[in-house]
């Protein structure tokens, strides 16, 4: 259940980030934007601001090197002309291969939130011998500009044709800092904020393999959520009595099992939460996808998801991007990271058929009927009582029929939206502040639709 564990940000060398860093930094995109609009964000909250890219409109409007915008029911960039060969140095596999690349930049984009915090998402292809990088530069509310930092390295495969799929620590500039899939601002009480930001993402393949890797959507949730310890009461909402029909699987069957990605049990409850909503959208890995799995393992899915959501930097399976984009690799299934100001957001995705997955920490006091604590913990919200309780699937139970619970309304949206908490022994610790998983199909219908945008998610 612990799926972000600090002792797992252990410092990776230096040399390590440099060697991410593969392609040679852009010149400054900054000037002359600063009078630039909002882009498109969600009503609500007002301190979260959540923009994608992915229509085709906006994939003509960045800066291609090497890639191609294609247009069609999922338009995408793909890579096309290699625009060189580079040497990349896997620090897991110690291994060095050579790699052609092409990239693609967004647009600066200046959010309606000058952010305190930044955490990318992506939905991709990498077909075999292929693999990407997402990166972040922005312009502090100072004028002055971040680096380009690092916010994944990913692949959907993990065999020796690529590299491990890995967050880059050690990543600073003395004003903010990369904590493994989180852009921070170092210190929030000198005022300074993230005021703009642009993406690149840089697409790799084999030497000569003629592969096409291509990235379906870009996301980029910024926020500047208040520290507090309490949020406000809400009332029950439009999703009073409805529950959608999630399968239940339990991550605690699977302790033990796979030690080379985190053990099983409590570390593996964001990709059982993962699976258990990817099959609610009736998708599934296929038999051949899990001929790897020891046959006398029950719910061989989840072993899967915990295999390819496994960041090899972090050690575990609790990155939230690489959750989003192990999703996204299901047929015609989108996903992104983001925050909800509110638990009637959650129940108005809800009431449209849409469960989620949300990140929340507390001790075992703070939410009755849990049986246990959690420095951060992953669950799926699916319906909600007639009186406004949360009904969720907690995978922290001992099987998978004791994996629905029914948990407080005002303990529950209290330990998943606030920034900072006390734990057992007092100690003031963070809180996520709202943030969850949303994964969706491309087919949707309208009222999907419309609560998804409402939310900032096009």
């Amino acid at each position: 259940m612990n799926s972000r564990p600090a002792t797992r940000r252990t410092v990776l060398a230096a040399a390590v980030a440099a060697a991410a860093g593969a392609t040679a930094a852009a010149p400054s995109a900054f000037a002359g934007e600063l009078s630039a609009k909002p882009g498109r964000a969600g009503k609500s909250p007002a301190t979260v601001s959540l923009h994608s890219w992915s229509s085709y409109g906006d994939w003509v409007a960045g800066e291609t090197e090497g890639t191609r915008a294609v247009y069609g029911r999922r338009p995408a960039i793909v890579f096309d002309t290699a625009q060189g060969i580079t040497e990349y140095r896997d620090p897991h596999t110690k291994k060095t291969a050579r790699w052609e690349y092409a990239t693609w930049t967004s647009v600066p984009h200046k959010p309606s939130v000058a952010a305190g915090e930044l955490i990318a998402s992506w939905n991709a292809h990498t077909p075999a011998g292929s693999w990407l990088r997402v990166e972040l530069q922005g312009m502090y509310t100072d004028g002055s500009e971040t680096p380009w930092y690092t916010m994944g390295i990913w692949t959907a495969g993990d065999g020796d044709d690529v590299p491990r799929r890995t967050s880059v620590d050690d990543q600073s500039d003395g004003k903010s800092s990369v904590w493994t899939d989180t852009f921070a601002i170092d210190d929030l009480d000198s005022g300074l904020r993230l005021l703009m930001y642009q993406l690149r993402v840089t697409l790799y393949r084999a030497v000569g393999s003629g592969a096409k890797p291509a990235v379906w959507r870009l996301s980029a949730m910024s926020s500047d959520v208040p520290d507090r310890f309490e949020v406000p009461a809400s009332r029950p909402g439009p999703a009073r009595g409805v529950e959608v029909e999630v399968p239940r699987y339990s991550q605690n069957v699977h302790k033990g099992r796979y030690p080379e990605y985190d053990n099983g049990g409590e570390a593996w409850c964001s990709p059982t939460s993962s699976q258990m909503i990817i099959e609610r959208w009736g998708r599934e890995p296929t038999a051949e996808d899990l001929e790897w799995v020891n046959p006398d393992f029950t719910d061989p899915q989840v072993c899967h998801a915990a295999r390819y959501t496994f960041d090899y930097q972090y050690e575990g399976c609790g990155n939230w991007p690489f959750n989003a984009a192990y999703a996204a690799t299901y047929r015609n299934m989108q996903a992104v990271v983001t925050r909800l100001g509110s638990l009637t957001d959650a129940e108005r995705l809800v009431a449209a058929g849409i469960p989620l997955i949300t990140s929340q920490s507390f001790i075992e006091s703070e939410l009755d009927g849990a049986g246990y604590g959690t420095a951060g913990h992953l669950m799926t919200v699916i319906g909600f009582t007639e009186d406004g309780d949360v009904i969720a699937n907690d995978p922290a139970s001992k099987d998978n029929d004791a994996v629905r619970r029914v948990y407080k309304r005002r303990q529950w949206e209290n330990i998943w939206l606030r920034t900072k908490r006390k734990d057992a022994d007092g100690k003031v610790r963070s809180g996520t502040g709202g943030v969850c998983y949303l994964y969706f199909p491309t087919r949707l219908s309208a009222r999907q639709r419309q609560v998804l945008r409402s939310l900032g998610v096009n």
